[in-house]
């Protein structure tokens, strides 16, 4: 572990209390803002140069690239951006390196360093280049070469790239920014299901519905979507294919089909079917084919997730008296073990990708609020405040979790750092948003 990784490490262990505060991203003309709502006592100071870029026409592309880049570092909270005006002789990814240049931006207090640059190709692409620089160390963290079209969203798409590059190395953690959003929006009478960048920007709609659409969750690769919609009258679960439009109904029995969550290997779902009469777990393939009951209690069993090997599933059951989660193998070679012993309301239980860790709503003084249980230990801790708190989703790096809330009498979603010390809000002026789900780029 580097210093400057020593340094964030310190950040997140070292955090002071978090104080509600609008900053720096304002997103669509959709009205969708997120808002930081604490900082911390150490962050990483870093130096942005502006982009080089040799033709005019080029410098949207640029501008747009630096501004994505700056406020998705912002963000995390782990980062302090130091104000970078032109520089003269210019900066950029070419420029040679010297103890001199490592020198003078460690005495103006950057800790590291970002120059790049952007060049028109003959076929009218766009190279963006750049390189991240440890000024503490007087080294070349490397940097990418990402080639692509002069378009907007292109130039955003590669801001959240490269600030992927900058967060992993600084960090140590693999970053989240290359990912994407699925969330419900009201509109009027009718539900809309929204695909949007990580930062809420480009937000487009997969499904328009006059009925409710719940449950959203992510296939391991990105590509589809999983989701309960009732425009037949009853809760039918489809999956979405999100590149073609396609949708197939994979459980639409008798009664209530619910609760779709992706194997890690994308090859099964676990639902929740009442077809038999009570709320039970299934195993089934994800073209509806060969469903296999797992649950066996004559109980409500529900809210399935798959545990990052595959060989568990974790659910909810009432069949202790009230909602507690409880852990099945998935060959069915053990019986249900619960897990949840903490109060009297412990539901919607979500497995990190990396297998460490456990989301879950808890019920805590009367306010639901989201938990996050370390599998291998046991221990629990509460990362959000409530009153009423929902639907964790964890980032594809595990490292942060988004969950809807209601605050005020509307509908947001929030997005938390794992540890709870840093927490972002994701608010529509215009209508509620919920049923959050985070997934990978396909």
């Amino acid at each position: 572990m580097n210093r400057l990784q020593r340094a964030t490490s310190d950040f997140w262990r070292t955090a002071s209390a978090l104080l509600i505060g609008l900053v720096a991203t304002t997103a669509s003309a959709q009205g969708l803002r997120i808002d930081i709502t604490g900082v911390g006592d150490r962050q990483i100071p870093v130096a942005v140069v502006p982009l080089l870029s040799a033709a005019p026409a080029d410098r949207s592309f640029a501008e747009t690239v630096q501004e994505v880049l700056e406020s998705n570092l912002r963000r995390t909270g782990a980062f302090n951006l130091l104000p970078v005006g032109p520089q003269v002789p210019a900066l950029s990814d070419n420029t040679p390196l010297s103890q001199e240049l490592f020198l003078r931006w460690k005495n103006q207090g950057a800790d590291a360093l970002v120059v790049g640059s952007v060049t028109r190709q003959p076929d009218g692409k766009v190279d963006l280049r750049f390189r991240l620089l440890d000024n503490l160390k007087s080294t070349d963290l490397g940097g990418l070469s990402l080639v692509t079209d002069a378009t907007t969203l292109d130039a955003r798409r590669s801001a959240h790239k490269v600030a992927d590059y900058i967060y992993e190395n600084l960090t140590g953690e693999p970053g989240f920014f290359s990912t994407r959003l699925a969330y419900v929006r009201k509109e009027g009478s009718r539900q809309v299901l929204l695909i949007a960048d990580s930062d809420g920007e480009n937000a487009q709609p997969a499904l328009r519905s006059s009925q409710s659409i719940i449950s959203l969750a992510w296939s391991p690769d990105g590509s589809r979507l999983a989701y309960v919609s009732f425009e037949t009258g009853k809760a039918v679960v489809y999956v979405h294919e999100l590149q073609t439009g396609r949708r197939t109904v994979v459980a639409n029995y008798r009664g209530s089909n619910s609760g779709p969550a992706w194997s890690p290997d994308g090859k099964r779902l676990a639902v929740v079917l009442t077809k038999d009469g009570s709320s039970q777990i299934y195993l089934i393939n994800t073209d509806g084919t060969n469903p296999r009951r797992l649950s066996k209690a004559v109980a409500i069993n529900t809210e399935p997730t798959f545990s990052a090997d595959g060989k568990t599933v974790y659910f909810t059951s009432d069949r202790g008296g009230s909602p507690q989660i409880y852990q099945v193998p998935t060959d069915a070679s053990k019986a249900p073990e619960r897990i949840s012993f903490t109060g009297t309301f412990n539901a919607r239980p979500m497995a990190s990708p990396d297998g460490k860790l456990l989301a879950f709503v808890a019920r805590r003084d009367g306010k639901f609020v989201i938990g996050v249980r370390r599998l291998d230990t046991g221990e629990e801790r509460l990362v959000s405040s409530g009153p009423k708190d929902d639907s964790p989703s964890f980032a594809p790096n595990s490292r942060w979790i988004m969950f809807s809330s209601r605050i005020n009498g509307r509908d947001t979603l929030s997005a938390v750092s794992v540890d709870g010390r840093v927490r972002t809000r994701i608010s529509l002026d215009t209508a509620g948003i919920r049923n959050p789900a985070w997934g990978r780029m396909p």
